[in-house]
């Protein structure tokens, strides 16, 4: 009869949705199961060497799979440095602030250098070449110079460039703009006021900066002619350079403000851009001399 009937329906459904709470109870489950499996996986992984390639820059984690070839680094310690680890073939470089190395290493160890417990990051120390797309004229110098009588005297201006030339009448005659210059392409130099300058754009910088407008009759002075150059070359005779050049020579004007009252760093010279600005250690040192009180023009 119907009574029967329904509840013979009544009894099954209550059997079905059992069983299926009961598959969907255990399918839970294996789910869980797999995700901690997943996750313990993903952890071996990266403790393999994951966390390895993290200490390697974009270009760096490309050429460690390469088995021939040399790469001209800057490797960070969280300590002291040991140059030892770079390997047996390797060519160390300058030394960057307390824990800074510069090295050419080969490619087949930079996993190794990187796997360090000691190092903190490796990153490719990038070329760098010059840039200069403004002038004064778009500044509005000149009528802050008519207005309010700025000139810039006292101010120590460091030009981080390709040098500046000792014999240009905007940059010598009379009273010359050059206050300090040294050589950072070449390791071995020591400072002197010998300013050269063997590919020009530091010189073109310089008198955009500081210029007297001597060769003009005072037409084309620079933005601010009353100011000190300290002049810091960090690129040759063709133009190019090491970031890690660039970075000594930041650090070098942050150590000399005070002798020169430097206020400004000029730094128009590029490189290309492979990480964050917080892990990019020329920005990091553009940071340091900001906290120092600089400004940084780039």
């Amino acid at each position: 009869n119907r009574a029967d009937y329904g509840r013979t329906l009544a009894h099954e459904l209550a059997v079905d949705m059992s069983i299926t709470q009961s598959l969907r109870t255990a399918t839970s489950a294996l789910l869980a199961v797999a995700a901690v499996l997943l996750t313990a996986s993903s952890a071996m992984a990266q403790s393999d060497g994951s966390d390895r390639a993290d200490k390697l820059d974009k270009a760096l984690r490309h050429r460690a799979r390469e088995l021939s070839g040399r790469t001209r680094v800057i490797v960070q310690f969280l300590g002291d440095r040991d140059v030892r680890l770079h390997g047996k073939r390797a060519e160390a470089g300058r030394r960057l602030g307390r824990s800074g190395q510069v090295a050419e290493v080969d490619n087949v160890e930079l996993s190794r250098i990187a796997a360090d417990p000691r190092v903190e990051g490796v990153y490719l120390d990038r070329p760098i070449f010059a840039t200069m797309e403004r002038t004064g004229l778009s500044t509005g110098a000149s009528l802050a110079r008519q207005q309010m009588n700025v000139t810039g005297k006292g101010v120590g201006v460091a030009v981080i460039d390709s040098g500046i030339t000792n014999w240009h009448d905007d940059l010598t005659r009379g009273n010359s703009r050059i206050a300090h210059f040294k050589d950072f392409t070449n390791v071995t130099s020591v400072w002197s006021n010998g300013a050269y300058d063997d590919y020009g754009h530091g010189t073109h910088v310089a008198g955009i900066i500081a210029g007297s407008g001597y060769d003009s009759s005072g037409k084309h002075k620079g933005i601010a002619p009353g100011a000190k150059l300290v002049g810091l070359k960090v690129m040759d005779g063709l133009g190019r350079g090491y970031m890690s050049d660039v970075i000594a020579a930041i650090d070098y004007a942050i150590s000399v403000k005070g002798t020169y009252n430097i206020r400004v760093i000029n730094l128009s010279v590029a490189a290309g851009v492979f990480e964050s600005y917080w892990l990019d250690p020329l920005t990091l040192a553009a940071k340091r001399a900001v906290d120092a009180g600089i400004v940084v023009v780039a």
